[in-house]
């Protein structure tokens, strides 16, 4: 490796950072991350932290998974790569969707469709759906529609159903036919209305309303994230979930989960969607599904959806889609690992109490600071603290605020990560209650250092 002067002077002469300007890498030079181990990163300085973000919401099993490390290295020995388009395939990815078959059964999801990662995933979905539509005679289904503060990704149909002004303006026009209701957001929505429960029957009513407006028979699915991640950890209430997906049940519309960050165990369920005691059409996974090790995802398809393709006789169900690593059999390789460690780990128990002893103590921190407007979380190992310039106008923070919070939080032995003026935390599902322990005193410092 160079050495540490040669990778700070670096860094952003010859290389541009993903969701950041280029100018701010050159500005503001990023941390430079050169080993990890456990729970914990290391920088080129030496300087140990806590990870709080889990990599970006995937490193569930910590650094030191080493099942997954030797799965992929005797895997690069005996076949690194080869293709599954028609024709071919693999022993590994053949095994795996088995597997993930059996582990989302309970989700009525029966069939995998291998992708590269979580926007690929989404694409995925997103135009098996229009197809699904085609096969059955239903051509003018074509529109999507999904939650405002969604995130599904950076391609250009991700972009057009995120409800996230910051990855679709500077892209304009993206894909025509998406459009976006409130999601249920009881810190700031539309209604003015802070009960949850009431709160998810006015979104719910305007889903109704927008189905009626669209013509149900134009729109081929909504998309939407059991707990959504990217926009700020919005849990909506046990209600909503169900809701949405007995309106698109009525209406004929499939329902697509994005659950690149929510599957494998996050939310302290298996996946987001068994949280809701909701069964959908398509689930969107990705991140957890290596543990960040190797880039790979999964579209799992319902029964349903399944017998529509594999009983057509017009040809119109051909998928002309796929991707030059989809079912790499390196990647299935460390997905079957991954998959067996984290079912042995059982993660979903220490997501549940982990996330627990962050939220009770993100809302002290919330008593002590009044620069806190909001903490959302409660439910697993995702959770955020939302900063505001006055609690009772809940007024934006000045702009810096937010990382000078995570710069401190860092100094103290935390990674945290910052969106908009949002601190959100992701860390690994192994994650120790003396881990957590240290996050919260990162960010008391953090806070007290307004």
């Amino acid at each position: 490796m160079k050495d540490e002067n040669y990778l700070k002077a670096n860094n952003a002469r010859s290389l541009w950072h993903p969701m950041t300007a280029p100018s701010d890498s050159l500005n503001n030079p990023p941390t430079i991350i050169t080993g990890a181990s456990g729970t914990r990163i290391r920088d080129v300085d030496g300087h140990e932290v806590v990870d709080g973000v889990g990599g970006l919401w995937n490193v569930n099993l910590g650094y030191s998974c080493q099942p997954v490390k030797d799965a992929i290295a005797a895997q690069l020995d005996r076949l690194p790569y080869y293709s599954i388009f028609r024709g071919t395939s693999n022993d590994c990815v053949i095994e795996l969707a088995e597997e993930l078959r059996a582990f989302f059964e309970p989700d009525g999801l029966t069939r995998a469709f291998f992708t590269s990662g979580g926007s690929d995933s989404v694409e995925t979905a997103l135009r098996l759906a229009r197809q699904y539509h085609k096969i059955r005679g239903e051509a003018g289904r074509t529109k999507f529609l999904s939650l405002k503060k969604g995130y599904h990704g950076t391609h250009i149909g991700g972009a057009s159903v995120n409800g996230n002004a910051n990855f679709r303006t500077q892209y304009e026009p993206l894909l025509p036919g998406c459009f976006h209701i409130p999601a249920p957001y009881t810190y700031r929505n539309p209604f003015n209305e802070s009960d949850p429960e009431r709160l998810a029957q006015l979104c719910l009513q305007a889903l109704e309303d927008e189905i009626a407006f669209q013509g149900a028979g134009t729109i081929a699915a909504f998309i939407m994230e059991p707990v959504l991640g990217a926009g700020g950890v919005i849990v909506p209430h046990p209600s909503f979930m169900p809701g949405v997906a007995a309106l698109c049940r009525k209406n004929g519309i499939l329902l697509i989960a994005d659950e690149v960050i929510t599957a494998f165990g996050r939310t302290g369920a298996w996946s987001g969607s068994r949280l809701w005691g909701v069964q959908p059409d398509f689930m969107c996974t990705a991140k957890a599904i290596t543990n960040g090790y190797f880039p790979f995802g999964a579209v799992m398809i319902a029964e349903s959806v399944a017998q529509v393709f594999e009983t057509d006789e017009s040809g119109r169900a051909a998928i002309g889609h796929g991707y030059t690593y989809s079912g790499h059999p390196v990647g299935a390789a460390a997905a079957l690992a991954c998959l067996a460690e984290t079912k042995r780990l059982n993660v979903i128990d220490n997501a549940t109490a982990r996330g627990a002893q962050l939220f009770d103590g993100l809302m002290r921190l919330k008593d002590k600071h009044d620069v806190i407007g909001d903490v959302r979380g409660g439910k697993g190992l995702m959770l955020a603290v939302e900063l505001v310039g006055d609690r009772a106008s809940k007024s934006a923070p000045p702009k810096a605020q937010p990382g000078q919070v995570q710069a401190v939080a860092y100094q103290q032995g935390a990674m945290v990560r910052v969106s908009g003026p949002n601190i959100i935390l992701s860390p690994p599902l192994v994650l120790t209650a003396e881990d957590a322990t240290v996050i919260l005193s990162a960010l008391d410092a953090g806070f007290a250092a307004l």
